[in-house]
Protein backbone atom coordinates (compact mmCIF):
# COMPACT_ATOMS: atom_id res chain seq x y z
CA UNK A 1 0.00 0.00 0.00
CA UNK A 2 1.34 3.73 -0.92
CA UNK A 3 1.52 6.07 2.07
CA UNK A 4 0.00 8.59 -0.70
CA UNK A 5 0.43 9.66 -4.52
CA UNK A 6 3.93 11.26 -4.01
CA UNK A 7 5.14 8.40 -2.83
CA UNK A 8 3.66 5.90 -5.43
CA UNK A 9 5.81 8.34 -7.68
CA UNK A 10 8.86 8.08 -5.76
CA UNK A 11 8.77 4.66 -6.14
CA UNK A 12 7.89 4.56 -10.10
CA UNK A 13 10.83 6.88 -10.15
CA UNK A 14 13.15 3.89 -9.54
CA UNK A 15 11.82 2.41 -12.22
CA UNK A 16 12.45 5.28 -14.99
CA UNK A 17 15.76 6.20 -13.73
CA UNK A 18 16.71 5.50 -17.37
CA UNK A 19 14.96 8.57 -18.54
CA UNK A 20 16.36 10.95 -15.85
CA UNK A 21 17.15 14.09 -18.00
CA UNK A 22 16.50 12.56 -21.03
CA UNK A 23 16.56 15.71 -23.54
CA UNK A 24 13.34 14.83 -25.62
CA UNK A 25 11.36 13.04 -22.59
CA UNK A 26 8.94 14.83 -21.25
CA UNK A 27 5.85 13.70 -17.91
CA UNK A 28 2.16 14.06 -18.98
CA UNK A 29 -0.29 13.70 -16.15
CA UNK A 30 -3.69 12.86 -15.95
CA UNK A 31 -5.44 15.16 -14.32
CA UNK A 32 -6.29 15.57 -11.06
CA UNK A 33 -4.65 13.02 -8.85
CA UNK A 34 -2.06 11.72 -11.66
CA UNK A 35 -0.46 15.24 -11.18
CA UNK A 36 0.79 14.68 -7.91
CA UNK A 37 2.01 11.20 -9.05
CA UNK A 38 4.03 12.92 -11.91
CA UNK A 39 5.24 15.69 -9.72
CA UNK A 40 7.27 13.50 -7.53
CA UNK A 41 8.15 12.06 -11.21
CA UNK A 42 9.22 14.99 -12.35
CA UNK A 43 11.52 15.94 -9.10
CA UNK A 44 13.26 12.54 -9.31
CA UNK A 45 13.41 12.33 -13.07
CA UNK A 46 14.29 16.16 -13.54
CA UNK A 47 11.93 15.83 -16.29
CA UNK A 48 9.39 19.10 -17.28
CA UNK A 49 5.86 18.06 -15.83
CA UNK A 50 2.70 18.75 -18.18
CA UNK A 51 -1.29 17.66 -18.22
CA UNK A 52 -2.97 15.44 -20.64
CA UNK A 53 -6.63 16.28 -20.47
CA UNK A 54 -8.53 13.45 -20.37
CA UNK A 55 -12.53 13.19 -19.11
CA UNK A 56 -14.64 10.22 -17.91
CA UNK A 57 -17.26 9.03 -19.31
CA UNK A 58 -19.63 8.01 -16.89
CA UNK A 59 -22.31 5.09 -17.03
CA UNK A 60 -25.71 6.31 -17.05
CA UNK A 61 -26.59 4.36 -13.87
CA UNK A 62 -23.10 4.88 -12.16
CA UNK A 63 -21.08 7.82 -12.88
CA UNK A 64 -18.28 6.42 -11.47
CA UNK A 65 -17.83 3.51 -13.80
CA UNK A 66 -16.09 4.73 -16.96
CA UNK A 67 -18.02 3.25 -19.95
CA UNK A 68 -15.61 5.58 -22.69
CA UNK A 69 -13.73 8.80 -22.38
CA UNK A 70 -13.24 12.35 -24.38
CA UNK A 71 -9.67 13.75 -24.45
CA UNK A 72 -8.28 17.38 -25.34
CA UNK A 73 -7.51 16.59 -28.67
CA UNK A 74 -11.11 15.75 -29.67
CA UNK A 75 -11.12 12.04 -29.84
CA UNK A 76 -13.52 9.53 -27.94
CA UNK A 77 -12.89 6.28 -26.68
CA UNK A 78 -16.14 3.83 -25.79
CA UNK A 79 -15.34 0.92 -23.88
CA UNK A 80 -17.61 -2.33 -25.29
CA UNK A 81 -19.83 -1.52 -22.67
CA UNK A 82 -21.04 1.59 -24.07
CA UNK A 83 -22.30 -0.32 -27.15
CA UNK A 84 -24.38 -2.59 -25.08
CA UNK A 85 -25.97 0.30 -23.14
CA UNK A 86 -27.07 2.01 -25.77
CA UNK A 87 -28.12 -1.48 -27.69
CA UNK A 88 -30.22 -1.99 -24.64
CA UNK A 89 -32.12 1.42 -25.58
CA UNK A 90 -31.66 2.88 -21.96
CA UNK A 91 -29.79 5.43 -23.23
CA UNK A 92 -29.54 7.60 -26.31
CA UNK A 93 -27.03 8.25 -28.81
CA UNK A 94 -28.16 11.91 -28.03
CA UNK A 95 -27.65 11.35 -24.10
CA UNK A 96 -24.09 10.10 -25.00
CA UNK A 97 -23.12 13.32 -27.28
CA UNK A 98 -24.81 15.71 -24.58
CA UNK A 99 -22.15 13.76 -22.24
CA UNK A 100 -19.20 14.39 -24.25
CA UNK A 101 -20.40 18.43 -25.23
CA UNK A 102 -20.62 18.39 -21.32
CA UNK A 103 -16.88 17.25 -20.83
CA UNK A 104 -15.63 18.79 -23.88
CA UNK A 105 -16.79 22.24 -21.67
CA UNK A 106 -14.92 20.70 -18.89
CA UNK A 107 -11.70 20.05 -20.51
CA UNK A 108 -11.47 23.48 -21.63
CA UNK A 109 -12.11 25.22 -18.48
CA UNK A 110 -9.21 22.76 -17.17
CA UNK A 111 -6.83 23.32 -20.42
CA UNK A 112 -7.77 27.73 -19.36
CA UNK A 113 -6.61 27.28 -15.46
CA UNK A 114 -4.04 24.13 -15.88
CA UNK A 115 -2.04 26.17 -19.12
CA UNK A 116 -3.16 29.51 -18.53
CA UNK A 117 -4.53 28.87 -22.72
CA UNK A 118 -0.94 27.70 -23.60
CA UNK A 119 -1.22 24.61 -26.14
CA UNK A 120 -0.61 21.15 -25.65
CA UNK A 121 3.39 21.20 -26.29
CA UNK A 122 5.20 19.74 -29.43
CA UNK A 123 4.71 15.94 -29.31
CA UNK A 124 6.25 15.16 -32.42
CA UNK A 125 9.49 13.07 -32.33
CA UNK A 126 9.02 12.63 -27.75
CA UNK A 127 9.87 10.37 -25.16
CA UNK A 128 6.46 11.09 -23.40
CA UNK A 129 5.64 9.44 -19.85
CA UNK A 130 2.13 9.33 -19.08
CA UNK A 131 0.86 8.81 -15.50
CA UNK A 132 -1.95 8.57 -13.66
CA UNK A 133 -2.60 7.48 -9.79
CA UNK A 134 -4.24 4.23 -10.82
CA UNK A 135 -6.91 2.39 -13.26
CA UNK A 136 -9.74 0.48 -12.84
CA UNK A 137 -11.17 0.28 -16.25
CA UNK A 138 -8.55 2.13 -18.34
CA UNK A 139 -10.95 4.25 -20.38
CA UNK A 140 -9.52 7.68 -19.45
CA UNK A 141 -5.73 6.62 -19.55
CA UNK A 142 -6.52 3.81 -23.15
CA UNK A 143 -8.43 7.22 -24.41
CA UNK A 144 -5.09 9.29 -23.61
CA UNK A 145 -2.59 6.68 -25.06
CA UNK A 146 -4.39 6.37 -28.44
CA UNK A 147 -4.81 10.20 -28.79
CA UNK A 148 -1.42 10.79 -28.21
CA UNK A 149 -0.06 8.09 -30.52
CA UNK A 150 -2.09 10.06 -32.94
CA UNK A 151 0.84 13.44 -32.18
CA UNK A 152 3.87 11.54 -33.71
CA UNK A 153 5.01 10.65 -29.88
CA UNK A 154 8.37 8.15 -30.63
CA UNK A 155 7.97 6.27 -27.58
CA UNK A 156 5.12 6.35 -24.71
CA UNK A 157 5.83 4.81 -21.28
CA UNK A 158 2.94 4.26 -19.28
CA UNK A 159 3.67 4.99 -15.59
CA UNK A 160 1.18 3.45 -13.50
CA UNK A 161 1.11 2.59 -9.71
CA UNK A 162 -2.15 0.22 -9.53
CA UNK A 163 -4.11 -1.61 -11.68
CA UNK A 164 -5.56 -4.76 -12.56
CA UNK A 165 -3.87 -7.60 -14.90
CA UNK A 166 -7.01 -7.27 -17.27
CA UNK A 167 -6.65 -4.08 -17.82
CA UNK A 168 -2.96 -3.77 -17.75
CA UNK A 169 -2.70 -6.14 -20.67
CA UNK A 170 -4.85 -3.64 -22.74
CA UNK A 171 -2.83 -0.90 -22.08
CA UNK A 172 0.53 -2.50 -22.65
CA UNK A 173 -0.59 -2.87 -26.51
CA UNK A 174 -0.33 0.73 -26.93
CA UNK A 175 2.38 1.96 -25.35
CA UNK A 176 6.30 1.39 -25.60
CA UNK A 177 6.67 0.11 -22.24
CA UNK A 178 4.42 -0.36 -19.24
CA UNK A 179 6.08 0.23 -15.54
CA UNK A 180 3.72 -0.91 -13.06
CA UNK A 181 4.04 -1.10 -9.28
CA UNK A 182 1.06 -3.04 -8.21
CA UNK A 183 -1.36 -5.15 -10.21
CA UNK A 184 -4.09 -7.04 -7.73
CA UNK A 185 -6.42 -8.93 -9.36
CA UNK A 186 -9.59 -7.87 -8.81
CA UNK A 187 -9.20 -4.68 -8.14
CA UNK A 188 -12.53 -2.73 -6.66
CA UNK A 189 -11.01 1.01 -6.10
CA UNK A 190 -7.59 2.77 -6.60
CA UNK A 191 -7.85 4.10 -3.49
CA UNK A 192 -7.52 1.18 -1.51
CA UNK A 193 -4.27 0.99 -2.40
CA UNK A 194 -3.76 4.27 -0.65
CA UNK A 195 -3.40 4.93 2.97
CA UNK A 196 -4.31 9.06 1.99
CA UNK A 197 -6.36 9.22 -1.29
CA UNK A 198 -7.74 12.55 -0.64
CA UNK A 199 -9.40 14.32 -3.69
CA UNK A 200 -6.90 16.47 -5.42
CA UNK A 201 -8.73 19.68 -6.19
CA UNK A 202 -7.53 22.28 -8.92
CA UNK A 203 -5.73 24.36 -6.89
CA UNK A 204 -3.31 21.25 -5.92
CA UNK A 205 -2.80 20.93 -9.65
CA UNK A 206 -1.41 24.34 -10.38
CA UNK A 207 0.69 24.35 -7.49
CA UNK A 208 2.80 20.87 -8.55
CA UNK A 209 2.43 21.99 -11.89
CA UNK A 210 4.26 25.43 -11.11
CA UNK A 211 6.76 23.91 -8.29
CA UNK A 212 7.78 20.84 -10.96
CA UNK A 213 8.62 24.22 -13.47
CA UNK A 214 10.34 25.92 -10.83
CA UNK A 215 12.65 23.59 -9.62
CA UNK A 216 13.42 22.31 -13.24
CA UNK A 217 14.49 25.65 -13.87
CA UNK A 218 16.22 25.71 -10.24
CA UNK A 219 18.07 22.54 -11.51
CA UNK A 220 19.25 24.27 -14.46
CA UNK A 221 21.10 26.92 -13.30
CA UNK A 222 24.99 26.59 -13.36
CA UNK A 223 26.32 26.34 -10.32
CA UNK A 224 28.22 29.18 -8.73
CA UNK A 225 31.79 28.76 -7.33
Amino acid sequence: MFQNREEAGLLLAKRLDAYRQEQSALILALPRGGVAVGYSLSLALRLPLDVFITRKLGAPDNPEYAIGAVTETGSVFLNPEAQAVLDAGSFSSADLNKMIRAQQDEIARRQVLYRQGRPLPALTERTVLLVDDGIATGATFLASAKALRGLGVHRLVAAIPVGPRSTLSLVRRQVDKLVVLMTPEPLFAVGNYYMDFAQVEDAAVIRYLAAAASALRGSNQPSRA
